[in-house]
């Protein structure tokens, strides 16, 4: 008899094939967490706050609420469900603090569309939704809402929290105090009852600091942030509420500190000799322009002249009049550019000592409490290199990274996706949970007009 060894070796690869069971899924779980009562806590990185404002759809697709849809899935596999409260705006053109506060105090988000500089040139670039002056009050109302989830708020430092009168200070919170009362926010949070808990805290303290360029402001030391941080969680972690924190990223990431080159000024070799001719005859020798690039001049007071010019490592925020360095000279002739759009060497180390600090702290108080630690460097310093996610690249660049929004500073909806599945990581790796990963459809990136 004859055996057909070819046709022999096909079935049983065949069979074999039909009856191999499926990789073993982890079934979704909660592990040690009790999600029932889930609460976010922040300032406007956790608050949805993109592209400049504040807006319905950067808010319902903010860090905190992409992760409630992950801890929501996990409670339908298990045959309950979740609730998730937060004071929405009521549409997406939205409500932001303008960085030139003394032109005008509040602006529209940004979306891509034309826009026109001082010479004329059309270009692609981030212009503001329309938003007339005055009717901000149609996003600032008040709204009063029961058993708020949702305690992030935009602009509010770590010590806002203990701070009774904020609601007059703070116009975002004053949308949503009436619903929690006249209390402070940390004891709103507290009356909540949390169970569980997100908070990326810090954030506001250092670059409240840095978009300001350092100027009129101060930093924390160490020790009261770490008191501070330490009366919002303790209590939480008292109560056996588990959750995780966050620490804060080098400023160096963000492109609303790093897009703008300190020695940006491109000159021919005509015109560094022609300023050379008006400061050098001045005695302003220290400021000295040669062919290509060129380093801007600098307001600064501890210099003997008044100024001087920038030198590496120091930078520039995105909010430096732009129109104004490319048609008046700002920066190079006459007028130097203010300290408030200026990072100096010494505001450079001190959110640099700032930044280590304050994660020393944040790493100390999640191991005290053992709270999930996720740690924003690690991400951060892998967009710089770029990373790939559901087929898509993503860096750090300014638009085309795909990771931060218009104002060059908070992540994106596509973003917030991305640090979510980093929490949830570390999540699970602290609680023994199984959330599964996000895959956000409608997360959107870059939106133009």
């Amino acid at each position: 008899m004859k055996i057909n060894w070819a046709a022999l070796t096909v079935c049983g690869i065949l069979l074999v094939s039909s009856c191999k069971p499926e990789p073993d899924i982890e079934p979704a779980s909660f592990g040690e967490i009790d999600a029932s009562r889930y609460v976010v806590i922040g300032d406007s990185y956790m608050a949805g706050y993109q592209d400049g404002a504040l807006f319905k759809d950067g808010q319902s697709r903010s860090i905190g609420a992409l992760l409630f849809r992950q801890l929501d899935y996990v409670a339908d596999a298990e045959g309950n469900s979740l609730s998730f409260t937060q004071a929405l705006i009521q549409d997406n053109n939205g409500l932001g603090r303008n960085s030139k506060p003394w032109d005008v105090v509040y602006t529209g988000a940004s979306v891509m569309g034309d826009r026109t500089d001082c010479t004329g040139e059309v270009s692609i670039g981030p212009v503001k939704n329309p938003y007339n002056s005055g009717e901000e009050s149609t996003y600032l109302s008040p709204v009063s809402l029961n058993q708020l989830s949702d305690f992030a708020v935009p602009f509010a430092g770590i010590t806002d929290y203990s701070n009774v009168n904020l609601a007059s200070e703070n116009e975002f919170y004053n949308r949503f105090s009436a619903s929690i009362g006249s209390t402070s926010l940390n004891n709103a949070i507290q009356a909540a009852n949390p169970t569980f808990f997100a908070a990326w805290l810090g954030m506001e303290d250092v670059y409240r600091y840095a978009r300001d360029g350092g100027y009129q402001q101060t930093l924390l030391s160490a020790s009261d942030f770490e008191a501070y941080l330490d009366s919002i969680i303790k209590p939480l972690a008292d109560n056996n509420a588990k959750g995780i924190l966050m620490t804060i990223p080098d400023f160096r990431h963000f492109p609303a500190y790093s897009l703008i080159p300190a020695n940006g000024a491109e000159l021919t070799q005509q015109k560094a000799d022609s300023l050379n001719d008006i400061y050098h005859p001045a005695g302003l020798t220290h400021i000295n322009f040669e062919e290509g690039s060129n380093y801007f001049v600098m307001d600064d007071p501890n210099h003997s002249s008044g100024y001087r010019q920038m030198k590496a490592g120091e930078y520039l925020t995105l909010s430096v009049p732009l129109d104004s360095m490319k048609c008046e000279f700002y920066g190079v002739l006459f007028t130097a550019i203010h300290d408030r759009y200026v990072l100096d060497s010494a505001e450079v180390a001190a959110l640099d000592a700032a930044i280590e600090s304050y994660n020393s702290a944040i790493r100390s108080i999640a191991q005290a409490y053992a709270l999930a630690l996720y740690d924003t460097e690690v991400l951060y310093t892998q967009l710089q290199s770029g990373i790939k996610w559901d087929g898509v690249d993503f860096g750090l660049e300014f638009v085309s990274g795909g990771f931060f929004s218009l104002d060059g500073f908070h992540p994106n909806q596509q973003g917030n996706e991305i640090i979510v599945n980093g929490m949830i990581k570390a999540i699970n790796a602290q609680y023994g949970s199984s959330i599964p990963i996000l895959n956000c459809q409608d997360c959107n990136g870059v939106l133009f007009h």
